[in-house]
């Protein structure tokens, strides 16, 4: 049998309930989620269950819980669910000023600060009703980046992580070091000494999870002591306030950290290779109208960080 044959024999309402019910993980929660009556959702449940050759849900004591298959499922449902989503809302001719769309985007807290936040502000001179909805990256989303973007619109992270996905460079940027005012054992400038002998707070750290800057460093012969590990870019100056630590961020996260008494910016004492940030997305959105759309304002809003200028401030 054809997978278009097996298709047109399901009702994909069933999706709808499967979603429900591995999220809700009772077939009460899922019947009030939506709005359904508890037999017409349990009618669904028998359907699954006898599609799959799985109970979805198995009784333990007084409660009921996902079997291993269902658990396998759950990420699936969610994207496919989204994808359907996407398909129906498309629309043959679309007007920005009139469309309610959301654009779901990964990145870090960089990212949004940065492009995210322009973007959005361009967004909304333009299209009021659009909105976007910027979500955390991990290592676990990156590592899989190309089914994850299926079901995003995209992902705004520099060059050396993701391949073979199209993309569009956005502007470059370079790393600077922070370290408290107290810290008197740097001086007016830091050097390779301090980088080889302080403490440092780095932003993420594992065999797929890196920055440039942090590698190189290790490149150079250092491997740098760790005393804590934040997965934030503007948490890492709050980490480095009153102690001799050191940490790494963007020179475009130098204004954000400046707002935080107590502490001061200074150049790398190596030349760091620049970042190249870029906006990722999957092939199947390229020729989707909408989408060209809002990668178009993600290229002027390049423009505007890169100036360091911010999208009220244009004439």
């Amino acid at each position: 049998m054809t997978k278009h044959a097996l298709l047109s024999r399901l009702d994909l309402n069933l999706l709808i309930s499967l979603d429900a019910l591995i999220t809700e993980r009772s077939v009460t929660r899922a019947a009030e989620r939506l709005h359904l009556s508890q037999p017409a959702l349990s009618a669904s449940l028998a359907r699954l269950r006898s599609h799959f050759g799985d109970p979805i849900l198995a009784r333990r004591g007084n409660t009921y819980e996902l079997t291993p298959f269902a658990l396998r499922l759950a990420g699936h449902t969610t994207t496919a669910l989204e994808a359907a989503r996407r398909v129906f809302e498309s629309q043959a001719t679309w007007e920005p000023s009139e469309s309610e769309r959301e654009f779901s985007i990964y990145g870090s807290d960089y990212g949004f600060t940065t492009i995210g936040r322009v973007a959005s502000e361009l967004a909304t001179e333009r299209a009021p009703g659009v909105r976007f909805r910027f979500m955390l990256h991990n290592p676990i989303i990156v590592e899989d980046a190309v089914n994850r973007l299926r079901s995003v619109d995209g992902m705004v992270i520099p060059h050396g992580f993701l391949t073979g996905l199209p993309y569009l460079d956005l502007w470059r940027d370079d790393w600077v070091a922070v370290v408290s005012s107290s810290n008197e054992a740097v001086g007016d400038q830091i050097t390779m000494e301090n980088i080889a002998e302080l403490p440092w707070v780095m932003s993420y750290q594992s065999r797929s999870a890196f920055t440039s800057a942090e590698r190189q460093i290790q490149q150079l012969g250092i491997e740098p002591r760790v005393e804590v590990v934040v997965e934030s870019f503007q948490s890492l100056p709050h980490f480095v306030v009153g102690t001799n630590r050191i940490a790494l961020i963007q020179a475009a996260l130098t204004p954000f950290a400046l707002r935080l008494d107590g502490v001061r910016v200074l150049p790398l004492p190596f030349s760091a290779t620049p970042l190249v940030n870029a906006l990722w997305w999957h092939p199947v959105h390229n020729r989707d109208s909408e989408h060209e759309w809002m990668r178009g304002l993600f290229a002027e809003a390049a423009v505007i960080v890169a100036a360091g200028a911010s999208a009220k401030e244009l004439p």
